[in-house]
């Protein structure tokens, strides 16, 4: 059952009274990546809390990026299909279905969050600092869609549908120019390989770091028993993918 009796409908409470000069700071630099100023600073600052920051400082659990995270999931779907919907009028439900899925993914949304350098503006833990967690794909893609949120809140939908739109331009464009979403990575790699006459992709979990709630995983890809990629990321596949992303790039001479 859904509880009615939260301190602050947004979790600004404890953050508003916490508001240091180097929070201000971030919140400056951030808007200006963005472009904008935000009418409600607070808003953004929540955006940016991982729950582990929360943890570690004796606030509130209300007060990290995740309420805004349930939002931004929704305003993300929704900019993302009204987009497809016009943009490839000749798709059925099914293309339009996988195309808006290879957009709103982990992996997608974390890319886009690297573009914006998000990751250096969190609040995070001890722990999650050292184990370099703030560059995870599960952080970055969970506090950019947190974003999406605050700036929809203070904004206002069309505000943020367009910059939705902008900041994913460059995904657009890829599924616009193959017809369709990107390729998935191990997908990829495995047809380029088997192409050349090499064996299929070979994964192994090379280490595992981190508590048990928050884990960093490193896996290895190996292509004739050679390793040519190497991938972290919060779940085993987010691993496996950048593992292969990296790869393909070395294999195909991008790197």
């Amino acid at each position: 059952m859904v509880n009615s009796s939260a301190p602050s409908p947004l979790g600004l409470m404890g953050l508003s009274r916490n508001r240091t000069a180097p929070t201000r700071a971030k919140i400056k630099a951030l808007e200006a990546t963005l472009g904008f100023s935000f009418k409600n600073p607070s808003i953004l600052h929540l955006a940016l809390v991982h729950r582990s920051y929360c943890n570690e400082n004796g606030i509130d659990p209300a007060e990290c990026y995740e309420r805004l995270e349930f939002l931004g999931d929704a305003v993300l779907e929704l900019a993302v299909s009204t987009e497809l919907y016009t943009r490839f009028p000749d798709a059925d439900e099914g293309e339009l279905t996988k195309t808006r899925s290879s957009l709103v993914r982990r992996e997608t949304l974390a890319n886009i969050a690297r573009r914006i350098d998000l990751g250096s503006y969190l609040f995070v833990g001890k722990g999650v600092e050292i184990t370099h967690g703030r560059e995870q794909d599960s952080v970055l893609a969970a506090a950019f869609e947190a974003l999406i949120a605050a700036i929809y809140i203070d904004q206002g939908n069309e505000f943020t549908r367009q910059l939705i739109l902008k900041l994913i331009d460059v995904e657009l464009s890829q599924a616009e120019k193959s017809d369709g979403p990107p390729e998935n990575p191990k997908s990829q790699l495995q047809e380029m390989v088997q192409g050349q006459g090499m064996n299929p992709p070979v994964y192994q979990l090379a280490r595992s770091t981190g508590p048990d709630h928050d884990p960093v995983f490193t896996v290895e890809v190996l292509v004739n028993g050679q390793v040519v990629g190497t991938g972290t990321g919060g779940k085993k596949s987010d691993a496996e993918g950048a593992a292969a992303r990296a790869a393909y790039a070395a294999l195909s001479g991008q790197v």
